[in-house]
């Protein structure tokens, strides 16, 4: 069984729950128990709430190029360790082994990146207004942060947060999902080997809205930093405002795709049905609802529905298998039901729709294609997190614009034009926080991750990530000469 050697981590130590309380991870391919984590109790929280802010108190002080070190020497460690990542990945999440180690890479990467970040968090002069006024501003770690994470990406997720806070000089406490904890307990095994000061990082495992509620009650916690949907990020915020708490947000999608008539469709089709598919539809910045042109509509399809019926359907720790599962089995239901509700409306199922036939256990969908489905169906207005792709045609740009923009989430958008002022027309006008052009992937350690409107606020990764672990301080000095104090 996994998580043996790993449970609560407080005080550099990995723990069983002060009661010895605990609950099975289910893996979503066999149905059964792969594990167990602990339940925290409020004795756990209390333990590393202090913790941390001990641990704090110390990183903070520690030279920038210090933390460098010790963030560079973890990424290291997470790609020596890079296999045994992906395979607690697979097993808790049943996604391809293939792109649990391109995630076990990512998360490596936010810790290369953030150490080289660490050294650059420059300050402001400011000029005076006379002679003897020195006015600056510098930035300093906000305190001790909390991470809280989706299963869906169990290792970048937690990775992003992780990162970004220490190399400001913040302590860490992550709760990782409960669903998908393994990579999360990598990571601290890797910072702790990397030489990470005690109380630097502690992990909490165990109900997660107690957790939350309980962690961000203490005023020790000064930031919050959520991967989650809308509803989970409205009361976290709710929460956060009791305490005045400094908050990022990376809340849930519903990416439009816009492909215009100069676009190559079959190209255009094979990159977006590639983003569609990975994970099984369960990625938030996913491209989930196809406005097409009209001219090449029957094309892209063509090569849509292509590409859906190449993917093998499975357990993603067997050769061969290049789709998972999906998470849990109400979440195939809803799926389901997007697709029954989108042919009502008169939309027709091109490939795909169902559960498949040769496989009686796990939560399991066919990869699905579904083209003329009109606006007013569910799936074109809720996030399907699901691999259903909803394809629809448009002919003039502002009534693509429009549809693209009506659903009050803003997180990633995608454009596909060989016109560049068309492209930029398009990408300006979209409602997103990221936009790819002519290419359907967006996230990187270099570059900023994050949305507007409802999809959240605050950015992770690039050179902005960093900021929102850090305060500010505006600091004003007057010049005295010896002279005249005498």
């Amino acid at each position: 069984m996994m998580y043996d050697r790993f449970g609560l981590f407080i005080d550099n130590e990995w723990r069983s729950a002060s009661d010895r309380a605990s609950k099975p991870v289910i893996s979503p391919v066999s149905e059964e128990a792969v594990g167990a984590i602990p339940m925290a109790t409020d004795a756990d929280i209390a333990a590393a709430i202090e913790s941390a802010g001990a641990g704090f108190r110390v990183w903070r002080d520690e030279p920038a190029w210090s933390r460098a070190s010790v963030l560079r020497r973890a990424a290291d460690i997470l790609r020596e360790r890079n296999a045994d990542i992906a395979h607690i990945i697979s097993v808790e999440t049943g996604k391809p082994l293939a792109e649990a180690r391109s995630e076990a890479v990512a998360a490596a990467d936010q810790f290369e990146w953030c150490a080289e970040e660490t050294k650059r968090v420059y300050g402001q002069t400011i000029p005076g207004r006379t002679r003897d006024d020195r006015l600056s501003v510098i930035y300093q770690p906000v305190g001790v942060c909390l991470a809280l994470s989706a299963w869906n990406f169990p290792a970048l997720l937690p990775a992003r947060k992780i990162a970004a806070a220490l190399a400001a000089g913040c302590a860490v406490i992550a709760r990782p999902a409960s669903e998908a904890p393994g990579a999360c307990f990598a990571i601290a095994q890797a910072l702790r080997d990397a030489g990470l000061v005690k109380g630097a990082i502690a992990i909490l495992t165990g109900d997660a809205q107690r957790l939350s509620e309980a962690l961000i009650a203490s005023p020790v916690i000064r930031k919050v930093s959520l991967t989650g949907s809308v509803p989970v990020g409205k009361r976290i915020l709710s929460l956060c405002a009791q305490g005045v708490k400094k908050v990022t947000m990376e809340l849930g999608g519903h990416a439009p795709v816009i492909v215009h008539a100069d676009a190559d469709p079959i190209a255009a089709a094979q990159k977006v049905a590639a983003a569609k598919f990975r994970n099984c539809g369960q990625v938030c910045i996913s491209p989930s609802r196809f406005f097409v042109h009209e001219s090449i509509k029957p094309a892209f399809e063509a090569a849509f529905v292509q590409y859906a019926q190449t993917l093998v359907v499975g357990d993603g720790l067997i050769e061969g298998v290049t789709m998972g599962p999906m998470i849990r089995d109400r979440a195939v239901s809803k799926a389901l039901l997007f697709i029954e509700d989108a042919v009502n409306h008169g939309a027709r199922v091109l490939a795909g729709g169902k559960r498949p036939a040769n496989l009686n256990k796990g939560n399991f969908i066919e990869p699905t294609v579904l083209t003329d489905v009109p606006d007013a169906a569910r799936i074109m207005r809720e996030e399907p997190f699901a691999p259903v792709a909803p394809i629809a045609a448009f002919s003039e740009l502002d009534d693509a614009l429009k549809r693209a923009n009506a659903v009050p989430y803003g997180l990633a958008a995608y454009v596909f034009t060989h016109d560049s002022a068309l492209a930029d027309l398009t990408a300006e006008g979209l409602e997103a926080g990221m936009v790819g052009v002519n290419d359907a992937l967006l996230a990187t350690a270099e570059a900023p991750f994050g949305g507007i409107k409802e999809s959240g606020f605050g950015r992770e990764g690039g050179s902005l990530g960093i900021k929102d672990y850090l305060e500010p301080k505006y600091v004003r000095r007057k010049l005295v000469t010896r002279s005249a104090l005498a």
